[in-house]
Formats: structure tokens, sequence, C-alpha cells
């Protein structure tokens, strides 16, 4: 029988350890207030219909933070999404019924990095 690989071993580990203990709070820290009454790592599209229009801002207030915070080992930051541009997107993306399980946070992350690749394409043909 063959022994496992010490690298093997490392991330067997990892995988094991990143399952345990970890906060499925969201962002309860923020000040951006109420939110679509879910965590914003599992709030979805059925959350997001649900909710009020403040509820929906603070949502979007909540994503903007974490996904503009800082990215380890850079001194850059994350691309975020005017509030407005944000909110729109997520009235469009969360209105099929088949939408109702996407996560609000990936539509997010997704939309403003296209956004950032639509800016880079107009700078470079005007």
């Amino acid at each position: 029988m063959a022994k496992p690989s010490f690298t093997a071993l490392v991330l067997l580990t990892g995988l094991l350890l990143a399952g345990c203990g970890g906060d499925t709070s969201g962002n309860e820290s923020s000040g951006a207030g109420v939110n679509v009454g879910a965590p914003i790592n599992l709030a979805d599209c059925t959350n997001w219909n649900d909710a009020s229009v403040e509820e929906r801002l603070g949502t979007v207030a909540q994503i903007e933070e974490f996904t503009g915070g800082p990215i380890a080992g850079t001194e850059g930051s994350g691309r975020i999404l005017e509030e407005q541009e944000a909110y729109d997107m997520f009235e469009r993306a969360c209105e099929p019924d088949y939408a109702r399980a996407f996560k609000l946070y990936k539509l997010y992350g997704r939309a403003a990095a296209f956004q950032a690749l639509s800016e880079q394409v107009e700078q470079e043909n005007p």
C-alpha cells in the first residue's frame, strides 16, 4: 500500500479545517443597515425579491463593503459598482424564476469584473 504524500496530507488537512468553525454571519460589523434577511455570503435572488427597497440597499452596501475591501497580499482593493448600477443589475438578474438560487455576492463580483474589462476596452478603443 502506498504512503500518502506530504502534499496530499496538507491539502486534506486544509480542506477539513476550511469547513470547521466558519463564520456564516456575514458582515455584521457593517454600518450598512438592514439587509435582505440573510448573511451576504448566503443571500440569493429569492431573498432579494422578497426584500423591501431599504433591505435591498443595505445588502448592496454590505456586498460593496465586502467586495471592495483589501485584496490579501497586495495594496489594492476589489472592484465595486455604483450603488444604482448594482441595484439595477440585481433587479435584472433576479427577475427570472430560474435565478432564485443565484448568490448575490457572485452576481456582484462578476458584474464588477466585467465592468472593469469594459472600461479597459473603451480606453483602448476610443
